[in-house]
């Protein structure tokens, strides 16, 4: 859900908050959870959930115990413990819903070694986060020029400073081990502040950076996926789809994970469908599939050396065929269960818009020669009364 001002402004230009993914509803940014128990009040006697979730650049997100009691919402910044100094994020959920996330996430919150909030954000911490923000882009091109002249296969894909600007994070990718330490002596002798080197995979890649998928809408891993399942060929084959690198891969250059979207789907339907490899086996001679349609449950086959001759029935049928098979009874042939392949393919459109005619804007020519001459005549006729006058 986005906040009020996310509306359409003139010209149909996007309005939009301004805030740059800051706004105070928090529902703009990345994984957002929506907090449903925000209007339900806590039974009497019942204390409220002491840890918060904060955000902080790209998705990221951490929780920390509320231990000063202090009257936390969502779209408050905070300051919050780091290994060295502090960090500045953005809470994001409050209450009950906290405790279901940290459940989810196999976080216990009876830990001994737990991370607390300081503080709400004063003005100077804000402004010193601020500008260590803007200077994460200049410094990802110059690190990525320092790796290119280490000839160090990797990819410098985000850099991410903490919140008190006393610690940069280099976020990388690579296929192999990458020996790092002259890279890094370069980094703080060119940057000036301490380094963490941190490697992630392809699709965290993709889901910290973001973008349009090929279905036109923002990849899921940037929205709202969070556990990446591992995703095969197989899943393709099941839903009969070509084995193209170009289509199946996304952008982080692996197998695109909505092909495990509907495979349960393909799984279940393919159960009652006799697998492609089975033969039927007639008195006219074996027939061979050819093509399986698996949610109209439709196959057809060809008989060996008549290859151009396809014959469509249906899964039930080909089932039928397969138990005569088993039991060593043949048909007489597919003809006897074969289906029409001819089918009515006209499509019949249905008038939407009020108008038969895609040309009933285009003027006839013969109507605009009518006119012509009825402009024609009106302008001569006040000539002619003049002339009668004098």
């Amino acid at each position: 859900m986005a906040c009020g001002t996310c509306s359409t402004g003139k010209d149909g230009q996007p309005k939009g908050c301004k805030n740059n993914g800051t706004c105070g509803t928090d529902s703009c940014n990345k994984h957002t959870v929506f907090d449903w128990l925000a209007n339900m009040s806590l039974p009497n006697g019942e204390k409220p959930f002491n840890w918060v979730e904060v955000r902080f650049k790209n998705g990221r997100k951490d929780y920390y115990k509320n231990t000063e009691n202090l009257t936390l919402a969502i779209g408050d910044v905070v300051a919050t413990q780091a290994q060295s100094g502090h960090d500045v994020g953005m809470v994001t959920l409050t209450g009950e819903l906290v405790r279901v996330q940290m459940k989810r996430k196999k976080i216990s919150e009876d830990t001994e070694d737990f991370m607390k909030i300081y503080r709400k954000a004063s003005q100077k911490d804000i402004d010193i986060w601020s500008s260590a923000r803007d200077k994460e882009e200049p410094m990802k091109v110059k690190a990525r020029q320092l790796a290119i002249d280490l000839k160090l296969q990797m990819k410098i894909s985000d850099i991410e400073f903490q919140g008190d600007a006393s610690k940069a994070t280099f976020y990388y990718t690579a296929e192999e081990r990458v020996d790092f330490r002259e890279l890094i002596k370069l980094f703080a002798r060119e940057f000036r502040t301490r380094i963490e080197m941190k490697q992630v995979g392809f699709r965290q890649e993709a889901a910290r950076l973001g973008g349009i998928g090929s279905c036109g809408r923002e990849l899921c891993c940037s929205t709202w996926l969070t556990d990446f399942r591992s995703v095969s060929t197989s899943a393709a084959r099941y839903q009969q789809l070509s084995l193209n690198p170009q289509k199946l891969a996304g952008q982080c250059g692996k197998l695109k994970c909505c092909l495990n979207y509907e495979l349960d789907s393909y799984l279940d339907a393919l159960r009652e469908i006799p697998k492609p490899e089975i033969k039927l086996y007639t008195k006219k001679g074996t027939a061979v599939c050819q093509k399986t349609d698996i949610f109209k449950g439709h196959l057809w086959y060809a008989y060996e050396g008549e290859w151009m001759n396809w014959h469509k029935i249906t899964k039930d049928q080909a089932n039928e065929i397969i138990a005569l098979n088993k039991k060593k009874e043949k048909i007489a042939s597919l003809e006897e269960y074969a289906q029409d392949l001819i089918e009515d393919t006209k499509t019949e459109f249905e008038n939407v818009v009020g108008q038969d005619s895609l040309t009933r804007f285009d003027s006839p020519k013969g109507n605009t020669k009518r006119k012509n001459n009825r402009r024609n005549k009106r302008r001569k006729k006040p000539q002619n009364k003049k002339n009668n006058a004098k």
